[in-house]
């Protein structure tokens, strides 16, 4: 959430700004500083009458004790009138702080200065491109029938129990699901990332702290009766562990890593992206989070980067790194970088990772907040990626390991398997 304090200054700029996500902004950012004018106005008048009220109440005390009762008693039915107008006044200003908050809530980050301009992912700029794309046997075939040939993933099984989107992992679909899981929380606890195990449901709060309320509301999964939400990634339940935290500086930076099934309606999905593990309503993801002090997090940005960049190197799948355009940047993020990995058996490009910097937006909602070596307290910078999304990646080691005789396993995650084929 933007600080309204940064907006007033900052207006045109800000607008500016918002433009490359395709939004018109300066509606909303001026009736944010409208209604913080008549938010700033009603807390003047509270602050006001209460100290009026506070002085005739000290006036009647000494009135009282100087046995002037007559021009005590004349005094308080003044005082009187003073907390019915402060009573009028703090519930016009409750009113305001909440439309002030509500209008905040809808406006997005801002985009760093690096972003590119653009409408859609068809925009994002591609930085680079690494390893081999494999040439597959004649033959050769997308995941999704692989799947069925060796019996290791049943799509039909999970739509029976639950739903479509809700694959059931099978023998060694199911020991290659647990082998990445395990791979992926090693290199992240190796890198110095701190392993966490967290709650699949959170609370509305949670949700509003890391800003997937009220943006994706209708991407989440509500449980009515008890107003919980499934998590869409561990990002919600394990940033949400320092909501309302006043670190010292020497706490910084913080980075942890947690493994969850996470939960997506994936509303208004279809066609071909949705075949197979290529979206699913309940997936498998590891993430890697920091929080850190604002003159590290662009640093700490890039060696995220970098530690995604080295675990695909060593799962040897060919992949290359795109910098979000305004249109496709998330609703939170001022920089995304996201990390996708080629398909030969179906040509085509799968995101298996966005790697983002939130910059204050997260920390204003969460109220995160750090003692600076100064003694003055100021908002954290958080941060968070992908280390990595399971679906695709397995989708990708599944097609481009593929081979006439069977699916072979790369050589990092053997000694997690305990076989070297799939056949």
């Amino acid at each position: 959430m933007l600080q309204i304090a940064a907006i007033r200054e900052n207006k045109d700029a800000f607008a500016q700004a918002l433009k490359k996500r395709n939004i018109d902004a300066m509606p909303l950012l001026e009736n944010a500083i409208s209604v913080d004018e008549k938010r700033r106005s009603l807390q003047a008048q509270l602050d006001e009458t209460l100290a009026v009220s506070n002085k005739l109440s000290k006036q009647i005390g000494d009135l009282f004790k100087s046995g002037k009762a007559a021009e005590a008693n004349e005094l308080k039915s003044q005082t009187g009138e003073l907390k019915e107008k402060s009573k009028q006044l703090n519930e016009e200003l409750n009113i305001a702080v909440t439309e002030l908050q509500d209008i905040l809530y809808t406006i997005p980050n801002i985009p760093q200065d690096s972003v590119p301009s653009g409408n859609s992912d068809e925009d994002n700029e591609v930085l680079s491109q690494h390893g081999v794309i494999p040439t597959l046997h004649a033959g050769a075939k997308p995941h999704w029938e692989l799947v069925k040939d060796y019996d290791i993933i049943d799509f039909e099984l999970g739509t029976k129990i639950t739903g479509a989107g809700f694959p059931v992992y099978k023998r060694k679909g199911a020991r290659l699901q647990r082998a990445l899981i395990n791979y992926f929380l090693d290199k992240n606890t190796a890198a110095g990332y701190e392993e966490m195990q967290v709650p699949l449901l959170v609370n509305e709060a949670s949700g509003y702290g890391t800003g997937q309320l009220p943006d994706k509301e209708g991407q989440m999964y509500h449980v009515g009766v008890d107003d919980l939400y499934l998590i869409p990634t561990s990002e919600v339940p394990i940033t949400n562990l320092y909501r309302g935290d006043l670190l010292e500086a020497k706490d910084l930076p913080i980075a942890m890593t947690g493994y969850t099934p996470c939960f997506r309606r994936e509303a208004g999905s279809y066609g071909s992206d949705v075949r197979g593990l290529n979206r699913l309503h309940q997936f498998d993801k590891v993430e890697i989070l920091r929080i850190e002090h604002p003159d590290h997090s662009d640093s700490a940005l890039d060696a995220m980067v970098v530690h995604v960049k080295n675990i695909l190197e060593e799962l040897e799948l060919p992949y290359r790194i795109l910098r979000l355009c305004g249109g496709d940047l998330g609703f939170t993020s001022t920089l995304t970088y996201d990390f996708e990995i080629y398909s030969t058996a179906q040509d085509k490009w799968l995101e298996v990772s966005s790697v983002s910097n939130f910059k204050t937006f997260q920390s204003n909602r969460l109220k995160l907040r750090f003692r600076n070596s100064e003694g003055k307290t100021e908002l954290a910078h958080t941060l968070n990626g992908s280390s990595l999304a399971l679906p695709r990646i397995l989708a990708g080691i599944l097609e481009n390991y593929q081979t006439e005789s069977g699916i072979k396993i790369p050589e990092v995650l053997k000694p997690y398997c305990g076989f070297d084929i799939i056949d």
